[in-house]
């Protein structure tokens, strides 16, 4: 019969047949391997547990030794004959050595490596300076157990124990020593039974072996190897397999002897991995021979199992599982849980569908209540700078009909432009906080052109110029002498330098440096804006760009803020493609902040003509019937009174019905509405003013609170000609009033009374 794998497919008998009898076998397969597997990991698990046993059992009596020669020292440097006349102090060593088995030698050793006193006679002048362990017990002042040697005097494989001798005064005066001989430190570990072929071996912080079963006498002195070097380096730690030099695999666990304080000794017992696995192996064997006794009836299993049983459930898993992952979380198996397998699964992945479906439909909700919030939050940020324009625009009116009426009084002059500096200021917060919010919801779009960086620069500074002569700050301005173009948003770029500018005289004390540089790097202009100010903490220089960031206030700052204009600035030029560096050297060292911008190839359009001397200086416009309507009255009544003292004839109502009623009887060739008002808005009275014959030709100019674009792009919809956004900038007002043009005869005319 010919085999080929179009009879594998999964439809087919045959391929359910093969599953069938792949899951029959599967579970005792498994079994026999993990049963295997698992037998002899139990049996390499309690060898290691009882090699690990056995090891710190070694380390144990290796430090119990090492403490009783420090508790020796300990004594020794507490008695006054040890640092008195040498006969003795010999006397003194002399009588330890003789009571104390295992020892070779007691001595003390001076401060300059001498050994002064010795238990042995010393034949010749011994200097131990060179030792490592003389040293570490005077630079810690504590018992140092130190690594193998080879005594000079005594000839014998020892190791020497240092303890140091501290006066009354709390200083190191000499350091007692004991050398302990290596083949008498082995005695403390043959009492521990190992198997057959295993070694321990105990070796010092450079890998030198103090301790050796069997054979120590071969192997005391000598280095151990590599891989047994990294092993006790980790010693407590997993035991490793390393293979010894006669070519036997051994499993080796390490411990340390005593507490670190104590030694830098480390003990290994390896035992034979064939000793460790024998049992194991002879079991699995004994377990392969019952698989392949049960593959028959693994293959009779196949006959019985149905289809019904476990192809078509498992296909209905798959297909729920399939919907889920198409995000059909409302899809079910449709299998009758159980308590087997299959069954468990399909509860299971139901269980799962059910409670993503919750989860989704949480989620749902959850983003309809944020998108909510976020629109109640833009609502509230429109409203909010509403209610905070409305009352500045009386006092921005006031303060220039003020200065307008009493030009000859300085007082009152000074006063009205402190004013006017503030109700500005205020405005610039309240621009701040609708543009941040704004830009980061993506909501700005820029009217991008070529246009060039020393006109932004020059428009930039003399904006900032007010707050930077009051702060009594030299500016310096270095820019290159050909054009620097690049595409961008004329205003907004200005925006950006100007609170550049602004921030470096809010955080530079009066008189201080400003420098404002525009230059040429590679493919980009850079302006870079520096001050000699209070500078900034690393701290804040990572986070300085961060919404609502600010740095402590000093004494001297003048100016307040909310955080918002370097944050608005990095994001506007973000949407040029560029970007923004903050660095300062530190508190009181000044800051240097950087805008990167590509340049551009074509050249900036030619700027427009300027207005008329006389309209740059805001002479008077020709008379104007202006009608007024406004519910603020205070704000009405300010304007009015700077229109009627500009020549104007003005009405004013307060309602939107009055005023289209006052429309239909004054004839305005001007209209300035508010857009919030008691009846109905500014913008349904600009539809209807368009319909009155006696008001369709007229200017008309929303006067609001509101800035936001939508209110904009609704008012023109509405058919107002200019929009303008309290407090009204007089000076604004005033051109826009200039640039009005009336035929002559409607100029003479006369509204009826």
């Amino acid at each position: 019969m010919k085999f080929s794998l179009g009879s594998l497919r999964l439809n087919s008998l045959r391929s359910r047949l093969m599953l069938l009898v792949a899951l029959a076998i599967t579970p005792i397969a498994v079994m026999t391997v993990v049963n295997g597997v698992r037998e002899r990991e139990q049996a390499v698990k309690a060898s290691e547990e009882n090699l690990r046993r056995l090891t710190r059992l070694a380390a144990a009596n290796e430090a119990q030794s090492i403490e009783a020669a420090r508790q020796i020292l300990v004594d020794l440097a507490s008695v006054p004959d040890l640092l008195g006349p040498k006969e003795r102090c010999r006397a003194l060593l002399a009588d330890v050595l003789d009571r104390n088995e295992g020892y070779v030698n007691f001595g003390l050793i001076q401060l300059n490596g001498d050994v002064s006193c010795s238990a042995v006679p010393l034949l010749h002048p011994v200097n131990l300076g060179d030792r490592s362990h003389f040293k570490r017990a005077i630079s810690e002042r504590r018992f140092v157990a130190g690594d193998y040697v080879f005594g000079r005097v005594i000839r014998k494989h020892t190791i020497n124990l240092t303890y140091p001798v501290i006066n009354h005064d709390g200083q190191v005066v000499a350091v007692v020593f004991a050398a302990m001989d290596l083949a008498d430190l082995d005695t403390f570990v043959n009492d521990i039974s190992l198997p057959p072929g295993s070694v321990l071996t105990t070796a010092d912080a450079r890998g030198q072996i103090i301790s050796r079963r069997p054979e120590p006498e071969r192997w005391l002195g000598t280095a151990i190897s590599q891989p047994m070097l990294e092993g006790m380096a980790h010693a407590n730690g997993k035991s490793l397999v390393l293979k010894g030099d006669d070519g036997v695999e051994r499993l080796h666990a390490f411990a340390h002897v005593g507490a670190p304080q104590l030694t830098d000794y480390t003990v290994s017992i390896g035992i034979p991995t064939d000793t460790i696995t024998y049992t194991a192996r002879h079991d699995q064997l004994m377990s392969l021979a019952a698989l392949a006794a049960t593959t028959m009836l693994a293959l009779l299993a196949a006959w019985l199992a149905g289809d019904i049983l476990i192809v078509q459930r498992v296909r209905k898993l798959m297909d729920t599982a399939r919907c889920i992952a198409a995000g059909k979380l409302d899809a079910r198996t449709g299998i009758e849980y159980g308590h087997e397998e299959i069954g468990n699964l399909a509860k299971a992945l139901d269980e799962m569908a059910e409670a993503l479906q919750k989860k989704e439909t949480a989620r749902s909700l959850a983003e309809r209540e944020l998108r909510a919030a976020d629109q109640r939050k833009d609502e509230f940020l429109a409203m909010l700078a509403h209610e905070l324009r409305n009352p500045l625009a009386p006092i921005s009116t006031g303060a220039h009909l003020l200065k307008l009426l009493h030009s000859d009084s300085a007082q009152i002059t000074q006063t009205c432009a402190i004013i006017a500096r503030q109700v500005e200021h205020m405005t610039s917060l309240v621009d701040d906080l609708l543009d941040v919010s704004r830009v980061t919801r993506g909501l700005v779009s820029l009217s991008t052109q070529a246009l060039d960086l020393k006109k932004v620069v020059e428009d930039a500074a003399e904006q900032i110029r007010p707050l930077v002569n009051a702060r009594r700050h030299r500016v310096v301005i270095d820019l290159p002498q050909e054009p620097a173009i690049v595409k961008g948003d004329h205003k907004r770029l200005v925006q950006v330098v100007a609170n550049l500018l602004g921030n470096a005289t809010k955080y530079t004390p009066e008189g201080g440096h400003i420098e404002l540089r525009l230059a040429r790097e590679d493919d980009d202009y850079v302006i870079s804006v520096s001050d000699d100010g209070i500078g900034m903490e690393p701290a804040l220089v990572e986070r300085v760009f961060d919404l609502f960031t600010q740095a402590e206030r000093t004494p001297d700052r003048s100016q307040g803020g909310l955080g918002l204009g370097l944050a608005l600035a990095k994001s506007l030029v973000e949407l040029h493609g560029g970007g923004v560096r903050a660095y300062s050297a530190g508190l009181g060292k000044g800051s240097i902040f950087t805008v990167r911008l590509p340049r551009h190839e074509e050249h900036a359009p030619t700027q427009a003509p300027a207005l008329p001397a006389i309209e740059r200086r805001g002479a008077p416009a020709e008379p104007l019937r202006i009608l007024l309507v406004d519910d603020n009255q205070d704000a009405a009544h300010t304007l009015q009174l700077f229109l009627e003292a500009a020549g104007h004839a003005v009405r004013v109502a307060h309602r939107a019905a009055e005023g289209l009623e006052l429309a239909r009887a004054f004839r305005p060739q001007v209209c300035l509405l508010d857009i919030g008002l008691p009846d109905f808005d500014g913008n349904e009275l600009a539809r209807r003013l368009r319909l009155t014959p006696q008001a369709a030709g007229a200017t008309l100019v929303a006067m609001t609170g509101y800035g936001r674009q939508q209110d904009r792009e609704a008012s023109a919809l509405a058919g107002f000609d200019h929009y303008l956004v309290k407090p009204v900038n007089t000076v604004q007002l005033t051109q826009l009033l200039a640039s009005v043009r009336v035929p002559h005869t409607a100029a003479l005319d006369r509204p009826p009374l």
